[in-house]
């Protein structure tokens, strides 16, 4: 028969073992993020790309262009480049703090040991001096352990650790954005190195032509074939296109320069490509895929992505901190006054201390934390659209841009192919003694003129191309996730076949 004491103890005992085992069964409070939140990235390409094509290899690109000082230069690049460098740093940095939050989640054990002589007042509160056989100067022998334990009960830990990881995530994939803009702007600066030089051999060919024409008005007006005027409108033309050079000359030092400093070093250290002669400017048809694609491999929009994670996981370690916390703290040791007894079985210490706080009033503190979080989650989730909405703009321009490219060139093409036709009529002619070799000069320096504006052309394009592979996220290897993702159609930018070498 059960007494009235015992059924008065018992419901006590039994909420208290209902309350902690749900203290002990309780899971991560707060949202859990599982995907970012959706943006609508349309239909397709507004620009039309035909042919498909299997999936290309957009991690090195430029190893398709078959140009081994651009190999170098962009090897180089990826191993001394200064701000390559210290985003490996921020990757550490990171990753250290990820493990700081990790380190959250094990108990904390401290061990040390003491020898403490003091000497304690015999008129104080103890009275010492009236306790036989105690004396006022002691040695205390001590040694042991401290532990210490929060357990997470409610999750905080672990939505720490969560943001942290996201956090660390978003670092590496950022880094990886940075590889991919030091690809694209030592490419982009080659090119316009080697575009230079062979606008500057074009340019130099069309002084050249210039100053023969020149020298041969100068003997007609001597003769009195021609008038001063005649020579002062060749002299004009020829130093127009003499005052040209420099500025040719100073891009193609700036962009050798520029290549010097992106590969971590001097800017001189790259100045003896200018004693090297250009080589050509390939063109690639680019494997531009679907706008899925793009999502995936941009590092911007990945990075948003983590960043959306992380705050998200913000939001559960500020809710945690509405719940009751339950810390255990372990200590042990050995303590005696004799050093010969100090580790005898009854010099033995220990103590256990298990606490539950629970914050009941703070003012609204907590509850101002969550929605502060909430916030800037939502912030974040904004930032997420932009980098979406952005890369795809971005993506658009560089298609449209190198599309335009192309088509310039194609027609920059068409005339240079067409002053190289009546260029051969005219040496025919002067050959023939139809015409005069003033007029043969003449359509010389037309043709001049079509291969500088083809040179400037295909400079262009390769420039476009840069940005464009740039634009697709290529120049980095995309995270396994891509991989396992599901692969759309991809399908090849079209280009004109006509597309050469102008030179």
């Amino acid at each position: 028969m059960t007494t009235v004491s015992e059924r008065s103890l018992g419901k006590p005992r039994s909420v208290a073992i209902a309350f902690v085992s749900a203290l002990l069964t309780a899971c991560a409070v707060g949202p859990e993020y599982r995907s970012p939140p959706p943006v609508d990235t349309g239909s397709g390409w507004t620009e039309p790309v035909t042919g498909a094509s299997a999936p290309a290899d957009l991690a090195r690109w430029w190893s398709a262009l078959g140009d081994p000082v651009l190999e170098r230069l962009i090897d180089t690049a990826l191993t001394e480049n200064l701000d390559l460098r210290q985003a490996a740093s921020r990757i550490d940095e990171a990753r250290a703090l990820r493990d700081r939050v990790a380190g959250n989640q094990v108990p904390v054990v401290a061990a040390g040991a003491s020898v403490n002589r003091r000497r304690q007042s015999e008129n104080g509160p103890l009275p010492i001096g009236a306790i036989p056989g105690l004396d006022a100067t002691q040695t205390i022998y001590d040694t042991g352990f401290d532990a210490a334990w929060e357990l997470d009960l409610f999750g905080a830990n672990r939505r720490a650790l969560e943001g942290a990881s996201a956090r660390l995530q978003a670092t590496e994939v950022e880094a990886q954005g940075v590889r991919m803009r030091i690809v694209a702007e030592v490419a982009r600066a080659w090119f316009s190195a080697v575009g230079a030089g062979h606008e500057l051999r074009a340019q130099q060919a069309t002084v050249a032509t210039l100053q023969e024409t020149l020298d041969l008005v100068r003997r007609r007006a001597t003769l009195g074939d021609a008038s001063m005027a005649d020579v002062d409108a060749a002299d004009a033309q020829r130093a127009a296109a003499e005052a040209a050079l420099p500025d040719i000359q100073a891009r193609r030092r700036a962009a050798v320069l520029g290549l010097g400093v992106l590969l971590g070093a001097s800017p001189e250290r790259e100045l003896a490509l200018l004693d090297v002669a250009p080589s050509s400017l390939i063109l690639l048809a680019l494997p531009v895929g679907e706008r899925a694609d793009v999502l995936r491999r941009r590092p911007d929009v990945l990075a948003a992505e983590r960043r959306v994670a992380a705050s998200t996981a913000d939001v559960g370690v500020a809710t945690a901190e509405l719940f009751p916390k339950l810390s255990i703290s372990l200590g042990g040791g050995f303590q005696a006054l004799d050093a010969g007894d100090w580790f005898e079985s009854s010099s033995t210490r220990a103590s256990i201390l298990p606490l539950i706080s629970w914050r009941l009033f703070d003012g609204g503190r907590v509850r101002a934390e969550i929605r502060a979080r909430e916030a800037a989650e939502r912030q974040a989730a904004l930032a997420y659209e932009h980098a979406v909405l952005a890369a795809l703009g971005e993506t658009e321009r560089a298609l449209g841009d190198y599309r335009a490219s192309l088509d310039t060139l194609a027609r920059r093409l068409a005339a240079l192919g067409a002053s190289q036709r009546s260029h051969g009529h005219a040496s025919a002619r002067f050959a023939a003694g139809d015409i005069a070799r003033v007029e043969w000069l003449a359509a010389e320096r037309l043709l001049h003129e079509a291969e500088i504006s083809a040179v400037r052309a295909r400079t262009a394009a390769a420039v476009q191309m840069v940005a464009l592979y740039k634009a697709l996220g290529g120049g980095w290897d995309a995270p396994a996730a891509t991989a396992n993702a599901a692969r759309p159609t991809e399908t090849r930018l079209a280009m004109d076949s006509t597309v050469g070498d102008p030179t």
